[in-house]
């Protein structure tokens, strides 16, 4: 533990700056392409694979004596981290009364190229089956060197509860999102258009150490526009899955996978089509306040494969939840 922890703080140490990137003109909250790299040593970067396994390992030592219990029935609760993957997008609305504040650094081991996310999740007054939510952008994309960073576009969403909810065995809340071109197309930080996004997201308590979370989803941009002005229709899809094991009530140990389709403006009336894949294992711990305030840190390192091969990066993300009145 003691070696473990030395290496953390040297690695903290070599934090200098954290940035982050919406690429392909994927938006939303769950067709973000999020990866978060810090400006480390070159070793303490390529070690960060080992750093996440050998936290997962000591993390899982103490784990037979504090893990929760497995849910007995659809209704019983459970404790455990519930917030989303980083890549995936849970199935679980806001609970009465609470909100929650996320944020999300990423940025390229191999470019310039980053992005910072903002997302705010507040359940509807009076029923949380239904919750309302914006995710705000700001990024510079490495293939403007000279255009500095500057706002993204804009989504607004909301999402049903439609079967289940937090710490249920199985929990479904479809989502749509109204995506607004605030970004400048220009610089490659906007699609140029007014989009609509529809994601499906499920929950899945496979028993008392591991949850799954399942993803598939769309989105399309009727009028889009690249950096020369030309305008076209694009359609991006996404799909998705990530496997939590908690190894401890406030410590998780995630894989995820997220495959993306998408189609870039090339012309007028043009469009290509690409492909992107991604393995990310990570981690994320849980800080729980006698004020009732949750802090939830992670960090997981998404890696390329397949058409995406070669493709690395880090992903920061930190969210803190807390309630404004009664929850009862």
């Amino acid at each position: 533990m003691a070696t473990l922890m030395a290496f953390l703080s040297a690695a903290c140490k070599q934090l200098v700056v954290i940035q982050v990137t919406v690429q392909k003109q994927s938006y939303g909250q769950n067709e973000l392409k999020l990866k978060v790299i810090f400006n480390m040593a070159p070793g303490i970067v390529k070690s960060l694979p080992v750093l996440i396994l050998a936290m997962a390992l000591v993390a899982g030592t103490a784990s037979a004596q504090t893990a929760s219990p497995p849910p007995s029935s659809d209704t019983q609760k459970v404790s455990a981290i519930e917030d989303n993957s980083f890549l995936i997008e849970e199935a679980f609305n806001q609970e009465r009364n609470v909100i929650q504040h996320i944020s999300t650094f990423t940025r390229d081991w191999d470019s310039n190229t980053w992005a910072y996310s903002f997302t705010q999740e507040w359940p509807f007054p009076g029923s949380p089956k239904h919750q309302l939510s914006y995710t705000l952008v700001a990024s510079h994309s490495a293939d403007h060197p000279g255009s500095g960073g500057g706002l993204g576009d804009v989504a607004l969403n909301y999402r049903y509860q439609l079967v289940g909810g937090g710490g249920q065995r199985f929990s479904f809340s479809p989502r749509f999102s109204l995506l607004l071109p605030t970004g400048n197309a220009i610089y490659g930080r906007g699609s140029g258009g007014i989009g609509y996004q529809g994601n499906l997201p499920f929950s899945i308590y496979l028993n008392r150490k591991f949850i799954t979370h399942i993803n598939a989803g769309t989105t399309i941009i009727p009028h889009a526009k690249n950096e020369l002005g030309d305008r076209a229709t694009i359609t991006g899809w996404n799909l998705g899955q990530s496997l939590i094991w908690l190894a401890r009530p406030n410590f998780n140990v995630m894989m995820e996978t997220a495959w993306y389709g998408y189609e870039s403006v090339v012309g007028k009336s043009q469009t290509q089509r690409g492909h992107d894949l991604l393995l990310s294992p990570g981690i994320r711990w849980a800080h729980n306040l006698k004020s009732g305030l949750q802090i939830v840190p992670g960090v997981a390192v998404p890696i390329g494969v397949g058409p995406s091969s070669g493709q690395k990066g880090v992903i920061l993300y930190l969210s803190f939840e807390h309630a404004i009145g009664p929850t009862d």
